[in-house]
């Protein structure tokens, strides 16, 4: 089976400050990561290729440093790492990165079929969740969502069973073969590398395809092919507390004076009256 998992680097939000002149991320001297929902994509995609055979393709779209988290799936087990890094795909909303992951899973498939695709339910420097989905509605593929589980596989009937979240519990869903699946967080526990692999992952080649290497539109990528854009980003003002009454000094000051300051508004008075007449 091929199992494809899609990694996207991102800041470490703990540590991400915004320019209050720019209103933009300050990402120099911030730590980039892969995102957490992606890892343990990429986990129950290692564990399935343990149980069924095959192989397991990390693919990731960024500059050339996102590099970094591709070698950090072939330290944890990816037969293969893509890289596409082209300055095309540069400002890409989630629209134009479907569309350039697609094309560039459409290459994988024609190579060797695509059984799987594995994405993290979303990204934490975006929480869209909309990658998945849509790479899902270009390529034609079943689509699963918030799963926390994979029951089972079956080969032969070309079939995949889940358990995704619901609101409420969870639901246990099939549907046909290929399909691609976003991960909760509670799918898998991430493994750690072993010495062997992150050896093997330093040396090891990572492939980078650009825009003709996955014969794209240019109208499609990055700008070009982002129909929305980020306009601002600001940080929420800091909440107040409300008023305080310190009930130890003056009893029944404080008694007095919370009163007074809920019945000075007028929608809470004309409840509490309400219910005193009732």
């Amino acid at each position: 089976m091929h199992f494809v998992c899609c990694l996207k680097q991102v800041p470490d939000t703990a540590e991400v400050k915004i320019d209050p002149q720019t209103h933009t991320l300050i990402r120099s001297g911030v730590e980039s990561i892969a995102n957490p929902f992606d890892v343990v994509a990429l986990e129950e995609a290692l564990r399935l290729k343990e149980r069924y055979g095959g192989k397991v393709t990390a693919l990731s779209m960024g500059p050339p440093q996102a590099e970094n988290v591709l070698r950090e799936a072939l330290s944890l087990g990816a037969d293969e790492a893509i890289l596409l890094s082209d300055r095309p795909f540069a400002g890409a909303d989630t629209l134009a990165t479907s569309y350039t992951l697609g094309k560039a899973i459409e290459r994988l498939n024609r190579e060797l079929p695509v059984d799987v695709i594995f994405c993290g339910k979303q990204a934490i420097d975006g929480d869209t969740a909309q990658t998945g989905p849509g790479i899902a509605t270009r390529l034609g593929y079943t689509q699963l969502t918030y799963v926390v589980q994979v029951e089972w596989i079956d080969e032969s009937k070309r079939k995949i069973q889940v358990k995704r979240k619901v609101e409420g519990g969870v639901e246990v869903i099939q549907g046909p073969l290929p399909a691609l699946l976003t991960a909760e967080l509670e799918l898998a526990k991430p493994r750690r590398a072993s010495l062997p692999l992150l050896i093997h992952s330093l040396r090891a080649e990572v492939t980078h395809w650009d825009a003709k290497a996955i014969e794209a539109e240019p109208k499609k990528l990055g700008l070009k092919g982002s129909p929305t854009w980020v306009k601002r980003i600001f940080s929420p003002p800091v909440r107040e507390g409300g008023p305080k009454f310190y009930a130890r000094e003056d009893l029944p000051g404080a008694v007095e004076q919370s009163l007074e300051t809920l019945l000075s508004d007028q929608t809470f008075a004309a409840k509490l009256l309400a219910r005193w007449k009732a």
